[in-house]
């Protein structure tokens, strides 16, 4: 049945309802919830398969991407893996009740913050099907009500996953309606969705460019922004070879499709021609595509079976999702700098040094929500992080930054006591 403004509005207005009653529920229950989540999300993989499978038949029969593809197949390993990733955050604290910064004025009124949820959480995806349980899992333990609108190409994928999630959240003792799933596909919802401030506290897209600059442009209620990863690794002149050859592979070919997959290789002048042979040869053996600028391709472009081609403009600043990259040589630690100043998505970048001072000007001057160094860009993730899982990757600077993790889906309010103060 496909969903009506209306509908939407009513899911909205049952998600508010629950929300007051989730956002002081005791962690026991929510614990609880998030447990038989994980259990039934491994019992029920046949089910969540036989959906995937409908949905990637699909999505090869309408041209979809490689890249697309596998951001949409659900493997038994990957949902063994989110399953793992649900158990994570049920072990982690809960921020809800948290006090900050309490302290006692001169006047003897004792101040402080109390941590709280932000209410009901719309989030707005594309492809992945296992971000509808990462982000329903972080709400509900957060203490916020969530209203989940994923993909067309995903659908009965995720149909599947979010009625297993309010299936198993309800009958542990989460209040009904914290958890709603929009299944139409038609944009017009989203448009109405994005006017309900009312009802929807934040808004979270997940998907590609053009989904976020829509949402962005037409929310009326706050927005958190991000997941264009156009992630640099810049190889200083004093980098380790072995480290270098080993972080660039690795964030390149091991996952190529996600954000925080590398995208742009700089190298120093001074190490290029050591660096870049070893690293073409062990890319090309992955299938990796090179676009190179002059004095890259000059180094590399006569080796055998290496797949390199001249770099374009187009190619700096571009999010690949696949294995091609970006290849250029520079000057000077300033030169990388500024080509990441220019060219960066404010996501992920990383570099490989063995000099504490270039380290150090790297995570000061490299403006992005997350700075590496010796480390590959692949890390960027809330599971990673130790944060259980992400609702997504804000590149933006308010009110969060880099992988949304529990504490992120929270606010404060002032609590003060006091003793019969009046204010003279």
């Amino acid at each position: 049945m496909q969903s009506t403004p209306y509908e939407i509005e009513v899911k909205a207005l049952a998600a508010k309802n629950a929300s007051k009653k989730l956002a002081y529920l005791s962690t026991h229950v929510k614990n609880k919830a998030l447990l038989l989540i994980a259990d039934e999300l491994e019992k029920r993989e046949d089910e969540i398969r036989g959906a995937n499978g409908k949905d990637y038949r699909d999505g090869e029969k309408a041209g979809m991407s490689a890249a697309l593809l596998d951001r949409l197949l659900l493997t038994a390993d990957r949902i063994r893996a989110t399953a793992a990733d649900v158990r994570s955050v049920s072990s982690l604290p809960d921020p809800v009740g948290e006090i900050l910064d309490m302290r006692t004025l001169a006047n003897g009124l004792q101040i402080g913050k109390r941590r709280v949820p932000l209410g009901v959480i719309g989030a707005i995806y594309e492809s992945r099907p296992n971000v509808t349980v990462d982000i329903a899992v972080l709400c509900l333990k957060s203490g916020n009500a969530v209203i989940l609108r994923g993909g067309k190409e995903a659908r009965n994928s995720n149909l599947a996953l979010s009625r297993i999630i309010q299936e198993s959240a309800y009958s542990a003792g989460i209040p009904e309606g914290s958890i709603q799933f929009i299944e139409s596909s038609d944009r017009v919802l989203i448009t109405h969705m994005l006017k309900m401030r009312n009802a929807i506290d934040l808004v979270v897209p997940r998907g590609g460019a053009d989904l976020i600059r829509y949402v962005a442009e037409n929310a009326s209620m706050p927005v958190l922004t991000g997941g264009i990863g156009v992630c640099h690794t810049y190889v200083d002149r004093s980098a380790d070879l072995e480290k270098s050859v080993s972080i660039a592979y690795n964030a390149k070919v091991q996952r190529p499709t996600v954000c925080n997959a590398l995208d742009t290789l700089l190298i120093h002048r001074d190490i290029a021609d050591r660096f870049l042979p070893i690293i073409a040869r062990e890319w090309s053996k992955a299938g990796v595509e090179m676009h190179c600028d002059e004095r890259s391709l000059a180094i590399i472009g006569a080796l055998p079976s290496v797949n390199a081609v001249p770099a374009t403009e187009q190619d700096w600043g571009k999010e690949f999702l696949a294995l091609i990259a970006g290849v250029r040589v520079v000057d000077s630690l300033d030169q990388a700098l500024e080509h990441i100043a220019k060219y960066g998505s404010g996501h992920s970048e990383a570099i490989v040094t063995e000099d504490y001072t270039s380290a150090m000007r790297f995570l000061d001057e490299a403006d992005a929500a997350c700075v590496y160094v010796n480390a590959s860009t692949r890390f960027t993730d809330g599971g990673q992080f130790g944060l259980g899982a992400e609702v997504g990757i804000s590149t933006q600077k308010m009110h969060a930054r880099g992988p949304l993790g529990l504490k992120e889906l929270t606010t404060y309010k002032w609590i003060i006591f006091g003793s019969g103060q009046v204010r003279p």
